[in-house]
């Protein structure tokens, strides 16, 4: 039975728990639009064919094959998998946040030595006198 490639991209679509709006967002089109590449009411050109392909992690080649697409078991994550992929994401945010800390002591005190600077400026520009205190050498 030869399928349209409008309905192979419906059951890859599908198969990978995408709805159209997902699709929609991913393709950078309206939800319209896209329901309408669905529906075979919108040509479809090579880029976009291409485009779909990549979303979907296929081939355009198999989009465009007559050869009815076999349907695929996606298999779902171990607790165990996700529990390490929850733990890896956890330690990168709180890398993230160390980096962030960093960043803002950093920017603290360079706006204390500029405070300082200015301060200095506006004091020499008054005419005031500035006495340096002796480190001992």
């Amino acid at each position: 039975m030869k399928t349209s490639i409008e309905e192979k991209i419906r059951l890859e679509r599908l198969q990978r728990g995408l709805s159209q709006e997902n699709m929609a967002d991913l393709l950078n089109l309206s939800t319209t639009a896209y329901g309408d590449i669905e529906r075979g009411k919108t040509d479809l050109t090579l880029s976009r064919l291409t485009q779909i392909a990549n979303v979907l992690a296929i081939s355009p080649l198999t989009l465009l094959s007559d050869e009815a697409i076999p349907a695929q078991v996606i298999e779902p994550k171990t607790n165990e998998l996700i529990s390490h992929e929850l733990e890896t994401l956890r330690l990168l945010v709180e890398k993230q946040q160390i980096e962030l800390d960093k960043l803002r002591l950093e920017a603290d005190y360079w706006k204390r030595k500029y405070d300082e600077r200015i301060a200095m400026e506006l004091l020499r520009s008054m005419g005031v006198e500035q006495t340096r205190e002796r480190i001992g050498f």
